[in-house]
């Protein structure tokens, strides 16, 4: 099957967001520009770590490589974007790995989210439009909307279920299993 690469050279929107009631969220990231809308799936820990990754990746081409002031230690109020997902929400794959780079050429940072593979493929390169590998979502956005991005995606993460207090696990309403308890069951 033919490769497709869903590519994003200057969203109008790019947000994660969740769909479900938490502990029973889906977690995707959505791009879209004019009329197109893409929606892939991931897991809550890969968005904890590209909201992560972003943020280091700004800090540090902002100490190394951009113009000054290119790059905001904070995201711009003008960019925050606390609105649901687009409708309609179409998951075109389930992402199993995720690039991320600052392209010197148009000054922006490029995220890629790559398919779960089913074969042993390589990941490619970023950028790397070849036939073969898995489906891909490509978005270039700028350092404020990067610095945007990264704040709503520690917000939706963080809208879930309350950590235990002793084992920093999920609590469900009805309480957990604790393995700090020894298996008996902890009401918060």
């Amino acid at each position: 099957m033919s490769r497709q690469v869903f590519e994003y050279g200057s969203p109008d929107r790019f947000v994660v967001g969740t769909v479900g009631m938490p502990g029973e969220r889906t977690f995707f990231l959505q791009a879209r520009q004019g009329s197109l809308l893409t929606s892939v799936a991931l897991e809550k820990a890969q968005v904890s770590a590209l909201a992560e990754r972003v943020d280091e990746l700004l800090n540090e081409v902002s100490g190394t490589r951009a113009e000054p002031d290119e790059i905001p230690e904070t995201a711009p109020a003008a960019l925050a974007d606390a609105a649901p997902l687009d409708a309609p929400i179409s998951e075109e794959f389930r992402v199993g790995a995720m690039a991320l780079g600052w392209d010197d050429a148009s000054r922006r940072v490029v995220i890629e989210a790559h398919a779960v593979s089913e074969e042993d493929e390589e990941i490619p390169d970023i950028a790397d439009d070849g036939a073969e590998g898995p489906d891909t979502l490509r978005v270039w956005i700028t350092p404020g909307y990067a610095r945007a991005f990264a704040d709503r995606a520690r917000a939706v993460v963080s809208a879930g279920r309350p950590p235990c207090p002793f084992c920093s696990q999920p609590l469900d309403p009805q309480g957990h299993i604790c393995p700090r308890a020894n298996g008996y069951r902890r009401r918060e």
